[in-house]
């Protein structure tokens, strides 16, 4: 097989340098001709109509009137031929003939796939195949799983599973019988992998009606799971999501060079199971080089499409929610690509009335399309977790335990690594070191939060470095006052639709459980008010969320959780949140009897009512509520007897943390914002390792039991020193 030389150019020659040509002496002419006289008959019309000059210069014919020779080498790569010679097989360079001598004595041995006819077959041919069965007349060899023929031998002896090679020796097509016999073949051959040249088909085309038909999918590996019977792999393309049946022996890895995001052909026949369609694989083979490149950009683009979000209408009217409305569609976009790209979603958030309103709003727009793209019954399971988080940020004991979990169904399920969600917490500089850990494994990231992010820069705070898409009303010029479950309601309604009213409530419920004061929040509560609660049944809802969430800890309660909320059974909703406050309110005033009368009040000079509690001495330890709901419910019994309009702060502590709560009077008079206190505090004292943050008017503080004098004097000297 003969193809062009690539290192000359087929021209035989290499050029190594040029000189002078030594004829023309650089000018690249030789001199000059009298036309009239050197052209013989020829007119001076025809001179006239070339254009020619009586006298004309003529080109140096040594350098072709370049002034330059060329000083050239014979290539040693064809030895001047200008073009190789190459092995039609293995392309091995040879000095004549079409094959060398390794492929040119080795014999071809044909393995055939189920796509294969009978009509595919060639008389004389070497086949490999296995023993199906064995009778006295001979072995019935199956070249694949719907082609066999009869082994007719006498000295042979078979055993069914045998490996076998035979050869072709009669096709009888009208009966579909194919006759064998022994193949010649030994050590050394050619194995070549016969397939029927059969088009593409997409997944989006295969429906009941493909039942029993052979097929070629080319798509994406997304999962895959080994049972205790088949490999199953979940594969897409452009048009859909299907499974892949490869049988092997249980416990036995099929195919183990094919790994999740692989590239794959997989010829097979459709059929059904569990009442959904699957392929039950004859092959399943790696597609690389420019076929992967093309189906991967099919696959990318299908999905970038798709997971377009809705344009949906917001709930309320609000300049900042429709600033926010991009960063929302961005990530709902995340969302519901990872949705569709076969990745797990994570959601991380606050264990409040809040923060849990938040994930179980995200939760019910996912899961639905989770159920409708996946074939496990249990996908909801496996590809969508909600985890609450006692610390408002996301702490290094969350991460620790995501991660573990992430890369463990990576190992024995199969699974991508998840798309990690965020609400309620992940925008301030305490999350920063968690997130960093994260994206050490190129997790992506999306943030749903309204607690203060810091200083904000052309729209972008410290921890935007470690996050792909971060909502946060104080990136727009807003506060707080919008909550992260408000937000996470407008992003349900994004990633899908039809949630839109069963969730019109939860706004309202996170807004009182987080005590919100904004034109938004009264809005939400209105809204509440329209699908049948008020303000005194949303207070309840949150309260109950509160109570139900300390005793939950880690786990989401999904089942208890929906009921409070009102996404299940409205009867047992009204029961359970009716046992649910009355405990919760039993349990708070037990807690305020030991706590009132200890707590020390004080009018500063400023005119700020300043209160102290020491909750280690004086409150319920390991009960409801816990330390930060003891001091709001302190805080609430201040701000009833002096009203709301005047500026309180209190501090609840103990031997190594301080809790905090504030009017908004406090932060509206005097700029009090708890997140500056503390990074001043950390900078002041740094051998108590301040850290701590959340709202402007409420959050903790933390700090070395050691130095809890000086960090709680420094606090209540911050407070003392506000000025208008």
């Amino acid at each position: 097989m003969k193809r062009t030389c690539s290192e000359c150019k087929g021209k035989g020659y290499q050029v190594l340098s040029y000189k002078i040509c030594e004829t023309c002496h650089g000018t690249g002419v030789k001199g000059q001709i009298d036309v009239k006289n050197h052209v013989k008959n020829i007119s001076s019309q025809a001179l006239k109509r070339f254009e020619l000059d009586e006298e004309q210069e003529v080109p140096c014919s040594a350098c072709d009137g370049k002034g330059e020779i060329e000083v050239r080498e014979t290539c040693t790569e064809c030895q001047g031929q200008g073009e190789l010679n190459q092995c039609k097989k293995c392309g091995k360079l040879l000095e004549k003939g079409d094959y060398c001598a390794g492929c040119e004595t080795k014999p071809r041995v044909y393995e055939i796939q189920s796509s294969c006819q009978i009509d595919d077959l060639e008389i004389g041919a070497d086949y490999k195949g296995k023993v199906s069965r064995v009778e006295n007349y001979g072995a019935f060899v199956s070249l694949s799983k719907k082609l066999f023929g009869l082994l007719r031998m006498k000295s042979h002896n078979y055993n069914v599973g045998d490996e076998a090679f035979v050869k072709i020796i009669d096709i009888k097509r009208n009966r579909g019988e194919v006759d064998l016999a022994p193949s010649t073949v030994k050590n050394s051959y050619e194995l070549v992998k016969l397939k029927r040249n059969i088009s593409r088909t997409k997944i989006g085309d295969i429906t009941q009606k493909s039942m029993g038909k052979p097929v070629r999918l080319v798509g994406e590996v997304v999962q895959i799971q080994q049972t205790s019977g088949p490999t199953i792999f979940t594969i897409s393309d452009e048009t859909g999501t299907t499974w892949a049946a490869a049988f092997d022996e249980p416990g036995v890895r099929v195919y183990p060079t094919i790994n999740i995001e692989n590239i794959v052909e997989i010829m097979g026949e459709v059929s059904l199971h569990s009442g959904k369609i699957q392929i039950e694989s004859e092959s399943i083979e790696r597609v690389r080089g420019q076929e992967s490149l093309d189906a991967r950009k099919r696959i990318e683009e299908a999905i970038d499409e798709r997971a377009e979000p809705e344009t949906t209408e917001l709930l309320i009217e609000s300049k900042v929610l429709e600033d926010l409305r991009p960063r929302m569609k961005d990530a709902a976009k995340a969302i519901r690509r990872a949705v569709m790209d076969g990745r797990s979603i994570l959601v991380r958030h606050h264990a409040d009335a809040d923060g849990i309103c938040a994930g179980v709003a995200v939760e019910k727009a996912v899961v639905p399309l989770l159920k409708e793209i996946n074939n496990s019954n249990d996908a909801e399971w496996h590809f969508f977790k909600r985890a609450p988080s006692k610390a408002p940020f996301y702490e290094l004991e969350d991460v620790v335990k995501d991660l573990s979990f992430a890369l463990e169904d990576m190992e024995r399920h199969g699974q991508k690594l998840p798309l990690l969600v965020l609400l309620d917490n992940g925008s301030t500089e305490e999350d920063i070191l968690a997130l960093m850990q994260v994206k050490i494994y190129n997790i992506e990231v999306v943030v749903v939060d309204h607690h203060y992010p810091g200083v904000v820069e052309d729209g972008r705070v410290a921890v935007d470095e470690y996050v792909d898409v971060h909502v946060n009303p104080y990136l727009v010029g807003g506060d707080s006052q919008i909550t992260a479950g408000a937000l996470a309601v407008e992003l349900a309604k994004m990633i899908n639709p039809e949630v839109k009213e069963r969730l019109m409530h939860l706004p309202g419920i996170a807004a009182v459980g987080d005590h919100a004061r904004s034109e938004e929040a009264q809005k939400y509560i209105e809204i509440a008010a329209e699908k049948g609660y008020d303000a005194e049944d949303l207070d309840k809802i949150a309260s109950c969320i509160d109570f139900e969430a300390f005793f939950l800890r880690f786990m989401n309660g999904r089942g208890i959780i929906d009921t409070i909320l009102g996404l299940g059974n409205r009867e047992k909703q009204q029961k359970l949140v009716d046992a649910l406050y009355k405990e919760s309110l039993r349990r708070v005033e037990w807690q305020l009897k030991a706590a009132m009368p200890n707590l020390k009040t004080q009018k500063l000079p400023n005119n700020i009512i300043f209160n102290v509690l020491d909750v280690e001495k004086y409150a319920h330890k390991f009960t409801f509520p816990a330390p930060g709901k003891t001091c709001g419910f302190v805080h609430d019994q201040i701000v009833k007897k002096y009203g709301e309009e005047q500026p309180i702060v209190t501090l609840a502590y103990g031997p190594d943390f301080g809790v905090i709560r504030a009017t908004d009077a406090v932060n509206e008079i005097f700029g009090f914002n708890l997140n500056t206190i503390i990074l001043k505090l950390a900078d002041e004292i740094p051998e108590a390792g301040i850290d701590g943050g959340g709202h402007e008017c409420a959050g903790s503080l933390k700090f070395v039991e050691g130095l809890s004098k000086e960090v709680l004097g420094a606090f209540a000297g911050e407070v003392a020193g506000l000025k208008k």
